[in-house]
């Protein structure tokens, strides 16, 4: 997995880069108040405080299946990272998990107060999609295809859907069924978007993003079975926030329904589906086979 660790790490970087420049310069006014640096303090805080940057990395190896990354790319690649550290933000208020640690450190309404928090994952939110519409590198057809998968994936119809289910299912018992709908679009529906940008942003046939589907939707799912089973076989120094958080809220997981060695297998299974959907792609898909075993074999 070297060359999988030496892509990560450089799509990271890049990844980082770019979301810090977009944060810099010209985007706070020369008349800028306390308030103002508040606010962009907190969302540097949360976008760049580390994290594996997966759905970004996602993005660039979607891409390079298929041809070579580009200035899209780098921009659908932060912005889908822009949508995920808001959703971590919201996720961890009181009025939802109330989470007080993430990725090792405090989590946003802790370090700034929850006001400036919740406007934070709010301005995250816009920079999104600014970072797209602003980029005159990309074709007003292929940026608008892309901000209706963006938007799709990160509202009602999928990711903020999936929170609400999440939030209703507390101390009530999910059939199989229940807990992955709840989790395609509370996980997945992000990682489908990832994938599916990526596509879009080498101009891949209906046929190609259609494969790149059903990949994505199983890694999606495999990715959440997984984090189930670390929140059991983890630490929280390793974890990077609390151990067996869920458990303790008594929240449904593929755990507590299939038991441990059940979620492994039904890990594995969607592994072997996602490397099945790739059997048309030549070597280009390589990151995204190798993510595949990333997602189920990590350990954190």
């Amino acid at each position: 997995m070297a060359d999988l660790q030496a892509f990560m790490a450089q799509q990271q970087s890049r990844t980082s880069k770019r979301l810090l420049d977009s944060l810099s310069g010209e985007f706070i006014s020369p008349n800028a108040t306390e308030a103002d640096n508040q606010l962009l303090d907190a969302m540097r805080y949360s976008l760049l405080n580390g994290g594996k940057r997966i759905r970004p990395v996602l993005v660039t190896a979607a891409a390079h299946a298929l041809a070579e990354p580009n200035a899209a790319t780098d921009t659908y690649a932060a912005a889908i990272e822009c949508i995920h550290a808001y959703s971590l933000i919201h996720d961890d208020l009181p009025a939802m998990d109330n989470d007080k640690l993430r990725r090792g450190k405090p989590t946003c309404h802790i370090a700034f107060g929850e006001a400036t928090a919740i406007l934070a994952g709010d301005a995250l939110q816009c920079h999104a999609f600014e970072l797209i519409t602003s980029n005159n590198d990309i074709g007003s057809a292929q940026a608008i295809a892309a901000l209706k998968v963006l938007a799709e994936a990160s509202g009602a119809k999928g990711m903020v859907l999936g929170q609400a289910i999440d939030l209703a299912s507390v101390e009530k018992a999910l059939a199989l069924q229940q807990l992955q709908l709840m989790h395609h679009h509370k996980t997945g529906a992000l990682i489908e978007a990832s994938v599916v940008l990526g596509g879009i942003s080498v101009n891949a046939s209906d046929e190609q993003l259609r494969k790149l589907k059903v990949y994505a939707k199983a890694i999606g799912l495999a990715f959440q079975v997984k984090d189930d089973i670390l929140d059991v076989t983890a630490d929280t120094a390793t974890l990077g926030k609390q151990q067996g958080a869920d458990a303790e809220r008594n929240k449904p997981t593929y755990v507590s329904l299939l038991g441990l060695e059940g979620a492994i297998e039904k890990a594995q299974a969607l592994r072997n589906e996602a490397l099945e959907a790739l059997s048309p792609f030549n070597q280009g898909a390589r990151y995204l086979r190798q993510l595949a075993h990333y997602i189920v074999d990590r350990d954190h």
